[in-house]
């Protein structure tokens, strides 16, 4: 434990997440590259700057690796899997130490929000929220060491027939930027469990949390060289990862675009590749739904992380009935809404993560009123004179063909589209290059199975939204993504199935 750590832990609670203990909070922070179990700048001693995109001021700087750095944690993961470090140590050790890191992170949750508020924007609680999920997610895996089986199979007589499952190797994991401690969490722990060694590339837009989860590692006791963690850009750390012919196993979550060509170029050297990307979702509200509990529950799958999620409820499907009664309340719940420094506990939406995510997303409301489309709230900048903040914008009366209806804005920006029917809503939402999550609203049994089955998403949300849960499988249908992450079924992503002939 560092001296900074030992300062900001000795403080009550209150204390611990003002703003004042911030320059505390980012001086705990290492900076260098992780890797082979030892912190080190890069190689060309290159950094980048992090940036707090609610004062729009410099946090600190951090190394940020090119090729050759990623070469040397990629050898270093490889010699690591290779040596047995990790994947020969006992099932019931590995568990132990994923246990270990749960433990530490809750420990150090105060910290962990502070770090990703500042560095993503956040608002405090949401950031405490992520890193107490990010524990949850080590705590579930450390389940699973002692429990990947194999199988007898039925075989001839006189033959022996089974499988073992196994890890695949070396694992290069790319996290985004909006979830700085919880997406390094979805693909370490995995991975861990199964007993391969990785690298991290993380996002160099909001690195802090996940240079701070390095160091709980190192504490609890991962060997070195099991998990290296790099700082990058997708273009040089990224595209090295990708390509490097020690990598077995590629999982990344992003863009569309990106995961395509992770494929491509995975494909020369047929790497296992597992992608998470992009998503449009379609959220259903029948007439006969609970109004308020659908209006509650779609307004945080949109605003909440400021609308950065991959399965931001962004497009809301209302029953032409309802449209304008659920229009009206949405509008009330966004102009309720508290947009303001993020570490202040009384804002409840912080500002977007960069100046290119602001004005993507200024780019798509200016669209949507070009288009045509009714803004019952927001539909601006935020009133604040520094920080990318943009408030939450509701289109109302919109159209499924609109720009704003079928690309990923990655904003606080709801469309809401009337429908007439069961038949016609179903077709409109599948009316999407898109597949990962999708949401439905009704008192009727019969049509929550019927239109659940229908809708063409990875995951089903019924009378509730962004129920995402470490014991459910995460992934999407057509272009958002390939396999799964979460659950038993994550646990594929990180293992080989060898079968293994006797003759007796």
């Amino acid at each position: 434990m560092t001296k900074v750590d030992e300062q900001l832990r000795g403080t009550p609670p209150a204390a611990r997440s003002a703003p004042g203990k911030a320059e505390f909070v980012i001086a705990s922070v290492r900076r260098d590259l992780l890797i082979d179990g030892v912190w080190s700048p890069a190689r060309t001693g290159t950094t980048i700057s992090t940036i707090n995109p609610a004062t729009e001021q410099v946090l600190t700087d951090v190394a940020l690796a090119d090729a050759d750095d990623v070469d040397l944690a990629v050898r270093a993961a490889r010699k690591a899997f290779d040596d047995g470090a990790w994947s020969a140590l006992a099932p019931g050790e590995r568990a132990r130490m994923l246990w270990r890191i749960a433990e530490l992170i809750d420990r150090d949750l105060d910290i962990l929000a502070m770090l990703i508020t500042l560095d993503n924007g956040k608002p405090l609680a949401e950031a405490r929220g992520e890193a107490a999920s990010a524990a949850e997610i080590f705590r579930y895996y450390s389940g699973w060491p002692t429990k990947l089986f194999g199988e007898t199979n039925p075989a001839n007589p006189g033959m022996m027939s089974m499988t073992l499952r196994e890890p695949i190797g070396v694992c290069a994991l790319i996290v985004p930027w909006n979830g700085p401690i919880a997406s390094p969490a979805w693909k370490i722990a995995p991975a861990l469990a199964c007993g391969n060694t990785v690298v991290l590339k993380a996002s160099e837009v909001t690195p802090l949390a996940a240079l701070r989860l390095g160091d709980i590692l190192l504490e609890a006791g991962v060997p070195p060289g099991v998990v290296n963690i790099v700082v990058g850009t997708g273009a040089v750390a990224g595209s090295a990862l990708t390509s490097h012919a020690m990598v077995d196993k590629i999982s990344f979550t992003g863009s569309t675009a990106v995961g395509m060509e992770i494929q491509r170029v995975a494909a020369a050297t047929m790497k296992r590749v597992s992608l998470e990307l992009g998503g449009k979702s379609a959220c259903v509200v029948f007439d006969d739904a609970d109004l308020e509990n659908a209006v509650q529950s779609l307004a945080a799958g949109i605003f909440k992380n400021q609308g950065q999620l991959c399965i931001a409820a962004s497009r809301m499907f209302v029953h032409e009935r309802v449209h304008d009664a659920f229009a009206d309340r949405l509008a009330q719940i966004a102009g309720a809404i508290r947009l303001g420094d993020p570490l202040d506990p009384q804002t409840t939406m912080g500002p977007l993560v960069s100046r290119t995510q602001y004005d993507r997303v200024l780019g798509y409301i200016a669209v949507g009123r070009e288009q045509g489309g009714s803004v019952r709230a927001g539909g601006a900048r935020g009133p604040q004179e520094v920080g990318y903040f943009v408030q939450p914008t509701v289109f109302a009366g919109m159209d499924n063909a609109m720009r704003v209806a079928r690309e990923e804005i990655f904003g606080p920006v709801a469309c809401l589209i009337p429908f007439r029917d069961e038949d016609d809503v179903v077709d409109q939402a599948n009316d999407t290059t898109y597949g990962l999550a999708a949401g439905v609203f009704t008192r009727d049994l019969s049509r929550a199975h019927r239109v659940s089955r229908r809708l063409k998403a990875g995951s089903v949300w019924v009378n509730t939204y962004n129920a995402v849960s470490p014991i459910a499988p995460f992934g999407g249908f057509k272009q958002s993504g390939v396999g799964r992450e979460l659950g038993r079924y994550g646990l594929d992503a990180y293992t080989e199935i060898k079968t293994i002939a006797i003759k007796l």
